[in-house]
Order: C-alpha cells, then sequence, then structure tokens
C-alpha cells in the first residue's frame, strides 16, 4: 500500500506515541486504584503522548495549525492545514487495563479531512485513510458492510457517564435502536468506533457530545471504506453539533429515522 509522505509521518508519529502508551498502560495496573494514582499517572501519560506527535507533526509541517485534545490550539501561518489529535481516547478503558483504547490523528485542509491514522497500541493494529485512497488496516483494504437490514446489525454507541450528556434522551434513543438491531456494542472509544464501521465489524455507529478530535480520522475512514457519515440531523455539521451517525447507505438512513422517533408512551 502506498503511502503518502504526509500520511507517513502521521503513522510514525501515531506508532511512536502508542509505543510510550503501551509502556504506561502495563504500569497503570500496578498503581494504587485512587483518584490521586492512576488518573494522574493517565493524565501524565496522554499530556506525554500528545507531545510526541506534536513534535512528530510540526517538525514535518511548522506551519500548520494544531488542535488537541491536551493543549491550547495553535493558529498556523498556513491557513488551510490543522493537525486534530486525541493522544489517547478511550482513558477510561485504559485507566481500567482494559486493552481498547487509541491515538487518533488527522490532517485538515481547508474544512475537509484529508488523512487519518487510527492506532490501537495493545493489539497493534493500525488504520490509516487518505481522500481518494481508500481506507486501510494494517494495509488491508477496508470496506463497510453490506448489511441492508437493521435486524441482521450489530450497531456500536457511546453511553453517557457520570456528569455527560442527556442520559434521558439517551435512553429513549437506545431504546428505540436497540428493538430493531441484531445487538449493540459499547467500545468506549468513539476513534476504534468508527474504525470498526469501517472495517464492517459494526454496521453502524451514533453518539452525541463528541469533541473533533474523537470523530475526524474515523469521518475520513468511513467515507473511504464506502460509508456515510453525518450529523445526527442528517446534515453535515458533525463538528458543530458533536453528534454523529456512521453506516452503509441503508443503515445511515435506518439510523437517522430511529434517532428521530418521538418518546414512546408506554
Amino acid at each position: 500500500m502506498a503511502r503518502s509522505a504526509l500520511l507517513n509521518v502521521m503513522v510514525q508519529a501515531a506508532i511512536k506515541a502508542g509505543r510510550s502508551l503501551a509502556r504506561d498502560f502495563g504500569e497503570v495496573q500496578n498503581l494504587q486504584v485512587s483518584m490521586k494514582g492512576p488518573a494522574d499517572y493517565v493524565s501524565q501519560a496522554d499530556r506525554k503522548a500528545e507531545e510526541i506527535i506534536h513534535t512528530a507533526l510540526m517538525r514535518a509541517r511548522p506551519t500548520y495549525g494544531f488542535l488537541g485534545e491536551e493543549s491550547e490550539e495553535e493558529k498556523g501561518s498556513d491557513g488551510a492545514h490543522r493537525w486534530i489529535v486525541d493522544p489517547l481516547d478511550g482513558t477510561t478503558n485504559f485507566l481500567h487495563g482494559i486493552p481498547m483504547f487509541s491515538v487518533s490523528i488527522a490532517l485538515e485542509r481547508n474544512d475537509d479531512i484529508v488523512a487519518g491514522v487510527i492506532y490501537n497500541p495493545a493489539v497493534d493494529e493500525l488504520f490509516t485513510a487518505e481522500r481518494g485512497g481508500g481506507a486501510f488496516a494494517n494495509d488491508r483494504r477496508l470496506r463497510v458492510a453490506a448489511r441492508k437490514s437493521m435486524s441482521d446489525c450489530v450497531i456500536g454507541t457511546g453511553v453517557p457517564h457520570l456528569g455527560r450528556g442527556h442520559h434521558g434522551k439517551y435512553l429513549v434513543e437506545l431504546r428505540h435502536v436497540m428493538g430493531e438491531a441484531a445487538g449493540i456494542r459499547r467500545v468506549g472509544s468513539a476513534a476504534l468506533d468508527l474504525a470498526y464501521v469501517a472495517a464492517g465489524r459494526f454496521d453502524g455507529f451514533w453518539e452525541d457530545a463528541l469533541a473533533p478530535w474523537d470523530m475526524a480520522a474515523g469521518i475520513l475512514m468511513i467515507r473511504e471504506a464506502g460509508g456515510f457519515v453525518s450529523d445526527k440531523r442528517g446534515g453535515r455539521d458533525i463538528f458543530g453539533s458533536g453528534g454523529i451517525v456512521a453506516g452503509n447507505e441503508h443503515i445511515h438512513k435506518s439510523l437517522l429515522e430511529i434517532l428521530k422517533r418521538p418518546v414512546p408512551t408506554s
């Protein structure tokens, strides 16, 4: 699989940061289980990974902007390009020793995502995509699943937790989707969820209250794998709304319709 020079830079940065996270992941379970122990340790691991990525990307393209979860946004002199980075997506999994977390890096050009990398260092699985060049997992080309009926589908989602999201609204959505689908899954890393849709492992996905760094690379990955991605109204304001719905043409449409259903009266 041929990669552009920029995608190679992104891949190398993700793998280097992932190796750092993998070393820290091996230690986190040995720490005292308290908010002052592992939580602080994870924050340090997160910041260290972002520093690794920032150094690599800005060395390659110092005029590009940089939006990362762990730092203030940097406006680049270039104006047209921006790196969008989540150094550790799936922090709660990481904290609990669950090997489902990822590094996510995207390149935005004039408000369009043109390259993306999602890397799970715990299992050494690398997802990549470039606009017009397809999506890949460890160099194997990806295609979204071909299922057309929700009754055959496994749908991924993100469950709002303590202090985040409208729990009542989500429970209504969940009730509607679970009544139509073969199964519902919660991975705990939105970047991996989206990569799994691109890989055909999940037939669809929806979540609210996400940040651009959670979604950017995965949006491109799904589109390059032949899938559809939108905000929850079916539009393009994914970053602005924080809501996302994804799947192949049929399941994306079905999910949008299901998520618009009113609250049941019985």
